[in-house]
């Protein structure tokens, strides 16, 4: 699968409304075929940031998500809300879900 986490600084004026801003960009992307999740959270240290941690099945599923008409748009639309540009962590991973973590098993 494809693994992406990143970060976004909020202007602090907006950080509240993020979710609403970024509702129909998130609800067309958790609808592709090939997206296996995308989750946003806010950041416990910094009320400004938002993480988003995103999973892709293969490359054709990401490549059809930064291709799509909502990204496209979500392009255009998120910048203004945003006081740098995204920071990104991207990377294939041999698995297709998430794994338990062992050492606080349950």
């Amino acid at each position: 699968m494809i693994f992406i986490t990143a970060k976004f600084r909020v202007k602090p004026e907006h950080a509240e409304d993020w979710p609403s801003i970024t509702a129909d960009f998130t609800a067309a992307t958790r609808a592709e075929p090939g997206c296996l999740w995308f989750d946003w959270s806010r950041s416990l240290d910094d009320a400004d940031e938002y993480v988003l941690v995103e999973a892709f099945a293969d490359d054709e599923a990401a490549t059809r998500h930064v291709t799509s008409d909502h990204f496209k748009a979500a392009q255009q639309h998120l910048p203004p809300y945003l006081v740098e540009t995204p920071r990104i962590v991207n990377f294939k991973v041999p698995q297709d879900d998430w794994s338990e973590l062992g050492e606080l098993a349950v």
